[in-house]
């Protein structure tokens, strides 16, 4: 329970969470459960098996939501005080590869965090088809192995191009054992990328009066109202990513010199940029008038509970799509508002190069993709069309 109010939830979701462990408690009681034997697994074992069919006595708590984020609170707490094994801490030699393939993504190529999980979920079920709980015997894979399970990945994929991760996640685990010193070039060789060209459309952006439509539609008065506006400004005048957002912190603004730094970037680097005035103002009013009172450090907090907890990337993107239908825009990607930067900064004559350092690319090559939107310069460079009069 203490748990629960130092997050402050409400009172009413604090009993309802209680009502929710006493039942969960009452079935492990009655099926004679060790208490270190509860884990996800078990906790979907009674909300699938034991719920829709329960015959307890009344009154116990059934509704399935509440349950499910109640006891997932329990599994916080049983990790944190030792009572169960944290799920990450494997024994079995596949959980093992895996823990020292994430140390070299982690250490040695500086992946992020998310790149890492994703890279992760996809070996281990490679390894898992493979290997199940036997040691992990990287020479004995061949080329039609990885084939047949490329074409079980692109079987869960939507569109043919987003094979493209499963196949990175494959490449970057070969190079890994390359490192090692195993024989893996013939498997390398299997794990082509579909054909895939991205750069035969031009990037999206916003227009100029889209852009004045989107800044209008953030003056309201509403929950969250400042929020949404800081939020927009950062992704437009900064293009900052949306994780870039979320990790904002309030040591990161110099306000006396109006820049803001950047720590936890996807390339890992830590960058100062200057705070133009509307993206400072809009901060400052949602520090100001609406950002909850809090011993939290970051820029972005949480309006509801579980509170004193920074914001995640998806509430950053779910802030932007709601701004876009506010504004009647028929847009739902958040990234829209870095391109549009980018467009803007060409279009006031800015060059590639000064994009890129705005942007924080690592490679210029990365950059050139806005080269077709620099209308500017590509009419400077324009050939006659053939019969034309000029």
């Amino acid at each position: 329970m203490l748990h629960l109010l130092d997050h402050r939830y409400a009172s009413n979701t604090v009993d309802n969470y209680l009502a929710g462990l006493t039942h969960f408690a009452h079935w492990v009681s009655q099926c004679n459960i060790d208490v270190k034997s509860i884990d996800e697994t078990l906790i979907q074992q009674f909300l699938d098996d034991h719920l829709p069919r329960c015959n307890c006595e009344k009154p116990v708590f059934h509704d399935r939501k509440d349950l499910h984020a109640a006891l997932g609170h329990l599994l916080v707490l049983l990790r944190a005080n030792a009572v169960i094994a944290d799920p990450s801490i494997g024994l079995t030699p596949v959980d093992e590869e895996l823990r020292r393939f994430d140390d070299h993504m982690n250490h040695v190529r500086g992946l992020a965090p998310k790149t890492r999980k994703h890279y992760l979920s996809i070996i281990r079920r490679l390894l898992l088809g493979q290997f199940a709980d036997q040691p992990v015997v990287i020479s004995t894979l061949e080329p039609n192995d990885i084939r047949k399970f490329v074409v079980c990945q692109s079987d869960l994929c939507r569109v043919t191009a987003s094979i493209s991760a499963p196949i990175s996640a494959l490449r970057s685990y070969f190079r890994y054992h390359a490192t090692l010193g195993d024989r893996v070039h013939h498997l390398v060789g299997v794990t082509s990328f579909p054909a895939n060209w991205q750069q035969a459309t031009l990037p999206k952006t916003l227009s100029n009066n889209e852009v004045d439509r989107l800044l209008a539609a953030l003056e309201y008065d509403g929950t969250a109202a400042r929020r949404t506006a800081a939020i927009v400004h950062c992704a437009l005048d900064l293009g900052l990513r949306s994780s870039e957002v979320a990790n904002l912190g309030l040591d990161d603004i110099d306000w006396c010199a109006a820049t803001i730094t950047l720590r936890r970037t996807k390339g890992r680097r830590e960058d100062v940029m200057p705070l133009p005035a509307a993206t400072g103002q809009a901060i400052a009013d949602y520090l100001k008038f609406e950002r909850p009172q809090t011993t939290n450090r970051a820029v972005f907090v949480r309006n509801v509970a579980p509170r004193d907890q920074l914001v995640g990337p998806d509430l950053i993107r779910k802030s932007i799509r709601q701004a876009y239908a506010r504004a009647g825009l028929p847009y739902t990607r958040s990234h829209l508002l870095r391109h549009t930067l980018a467009n803007r900064l060409l279009a006031g004559g800015s060059s590639l190069k000064e994009v890129a350092d705005v942007l924080r690319h690592r490679s210029l090559n990365t950059t050139l993709v806005y080269a077709k939107l620099d209308s500017r310069n590509l009419a400077a460079v324009a050939l006659p069309w053939p019969g034309s009069a000029s």
